[in-house]
Parts: structure tokens; C-alpha cells; sequence
């Protein structure tokens, strides 16, 4: 998955399912933490203001693969 795929994917999800869309953003961000690591993972957890919205957390640093 690209950066790019991402993004689309997530606005999907939040067109498409609104409030109850943390579920299929869920399934994206575990797709981004395993393709592009936490840093991307947070920066679209920032950008798309998921922690407020879908109580979608920044993850910290693992230091084991990133």
C-alpha cells in the first residue's frame, strides 16, 4: 500500500460510514503500521484528526522496525 492508497482509503471509509467508520480505518492503519511504519501511522493519525474522531491513538516508538 502506498501513502497515496491510504489517504483515498481512509476518506472513504469516513464518506462512507461517518461516525461508525473506526472499524475500516482500523483495518487501513494496520495495513500502514505494518507497510510504512509508525512514523506514517501517526502523521495520518495527525493529519486526519483520527484520535479525536475514531479514538484512534498515535503509536510510540518500537525502535524494533521502522
Amino acid at each position: 500500500m502506498t501513502l497515496d492508497e491510504a489517504k483515498k482509503r481512509i476518506e472513504t471509509a469516513v464518506t462512507q460510514y461517518g461516525q461508525h467508520a473506526a472499524p475500516a480505518i482500523d483495518l487501513v492503519m494496520a495495513e500502514v503500521r505494518s507497510d510504512m511504519g509508525f512514523r506514517t501511522f501517526n502523521d495520518l493519525v495527525e493529519e486526519f484528526d483520527l484520535e479525536l474522531l475514531y479514538n484512534i491513538a498515535p503509536m510510540e516508538s518500537d525502535h524494533s522496525n521502522s
